[in-house]
């Protein structure tokens, strides 16, 4: 969306009557008839210079970098009736990651794409409609949330979503590691880095999504479009030959009154995508470096699973871990280069030490290969995202710790290092340790 159609979108909404936190709202207690959230993320990173034994095309650089991306995001929901509402989120992106996003798998800004320009562009990120179908008369209070109209909602339905959006905006949620705005920014802790979930280049996808939603359950499925290139910005609409299908199971439980959620997470890809094994044959036969060219077909299959668990301790003190697997057979197609991802962590509100607004978080991944994408790239194979022309195989393990403190005027000031050992699980590079400011604002403009 252009600057003057958000611009335009911004005065309807304040011509409907809009309240900012805190003001006077005699509708409070009634239903929200529309919202719009406004947010602004802009990420500093820097690294220094790092041992590196040889460099590849899509290496990690080994001297000393400092990049900076921002993003800007509307986000506008509108009760449509009593069952519907539409969302349209107009986005602004611009910045270039470390190397042009590559050399580590689980990289470490997950508000930056691979695309080519730096230039800050304006594009649509989400345009859907949402329809929820009650399944008994009995209600609870929905909060207020970007994208979610405060009032109340059913506790058992059925609800559909049309359009366009991130797959991840509804599976593999969790309350402590799911939004680099906020949490951990590094890409394996804001998803399982073993999901290949479709998506474009920027992060969005098209497609249905079907979530039934019990008292303590919560199955959902989704069938999206995959992009026509491997990391590309334009989706496959051959939706019998290319498409994702993902279904996730939830169960939420509140032992001593302290919420927790446990989901498992099924992912089958049909995409125009190579194999490693295919790929390595053709090269063998050749004596050249393997290609993805000599093994890519459409409807080729990648399918995989994955563990997201969440739990509150105490007040202010919870945990959370992820496990993730691929089958390992083919490229990575619209994520990461990513087979297995083990992840966890805490969280930490700053009520311990007397700071009730601060809060602070710690966590470890461990990413790993399969066999057959480490003789590709051992080969001299390369992906979208890394590749050092040789592989001194070694899992890729990281650390990431960040502390954000919130400032007057909507803004959040978040502190984060990272420390990747062997990126892209290479034993012949790094370690590597990442450095990041991060300065969040958010604002609220609601109707009733």
């Amino acid at each position: 969306m252009r600057p003057r159609a958000t611009l335009l979108l911004l005065l309807l909404a304040r011509s409907l009557g809009a309240q900012t936190p805190g003001a006077q709202d005699g509708g409070a207690s009634g239903e929200e008839r529309w919202s719009v959230y406004l947010q602004s993320t802009a990420i500093g990173q820097a690294h220094p210079g790092f041992p590196a034994e040889y460099s590849g095309f899509n290496s990690l650089p080994d001297y000393a970098e400092k990049r900076v991306s921002l993003t800007a995001t509307v986000f506008a929901d509108f009760r449509l009736c009593s069952f519907a509402d539409f969302v349209i989120d107009p986005e602004l992106a611009g910045g270039r990651g470390f190397g042009y996003v590559s050399g580590i798998a689980g990289f470490t800004n997950g508000e930056i794409p691979r695309v080519a320009g730096a230039a800050p562009s304006p594009y649509i990120a989400r345009a859907f409609v949402r329809i929820r179908v009650p399944l008994g008369r009995e209600q609870e209070r929905m909060e207020s949330a970007p994208n979610q109209l405060g009032g109340s909602q059913p506790v058992s339905s059925l609800t559909i979503i049309a359009g366009k959006f991130s797959v991840t905006d509804f599976f593999d949620n969790n309350t402590y590691s799911h939004d680099p705005r906020s949490e951990f920014i590094n890409w394996s802790l804001m998803s399982n880095g073993a999901w290949d979930y479709p998506a474009d280049v920027r992060g969005y996808t098209e497609g249905i999504v079907e979530d039934l939603r019990l008292r303590s359950w919560s199955l959902r499925h989704a069938t999206v479009l995959e992009p026509e290139q491997a990391n590309g910005r334009t989706l496959d609409t051959r939706i019998g030959k290319n498409r994702g299908e993902v279904v996730e199971l939830e169960h939420r439980h509140a032992p001593l009154h302290h919420p927790g959620a446990v989901r498992l997470l099924g992912y089958w890809n049909r995409e125009d995508a190579g194999n490693f094994r295919e790929s390595l044959q053709a090269a063998a036969a050749t004596g050249e470096v393997p290609v993805f060219d000599t093994s890519r077909r459409n409807g080729a299959a990648k399918y995989g699973f994955g563990v997201n668990v969440e739990q509150e301790i105490l007040r202010d003190l919870g945990v959370f871990g992820r496990y993730g697997w691929s089958d390992g057979k083919t490229e990575a197609w619209a994520f990461t280069q990513i087979d297995r991802s083990v992840s966890g962590g805490v969280s930490i509100g700053g009520w311990f030490w007397k700071r009730p607004r601060d809060h602070a978080g710690a966590a470890a991944v461990r990413n790993y290969l399969s066999g057959d994408q480490r003789a590709f790239l051992a080969a001299g194979g390369m992906g979208f995202l890394i590749g050092d022309g040789r592989l001194n195989y070694h899992p890729e393990s990281i650390v990431e710790i960040y502390y954000a403190v919130p400032m007057p005027r909507g803004f959040t000031l978040t502190g984060d290092y990272q420390h990747v050992g062997d990126p892209a699980y290479n034993r012949a590079r790094g370690p590597v340790a990442v450095y990041s400011l991060r300065v969040h604002w958010e604002s609220t403009l609601r109707g009733h």
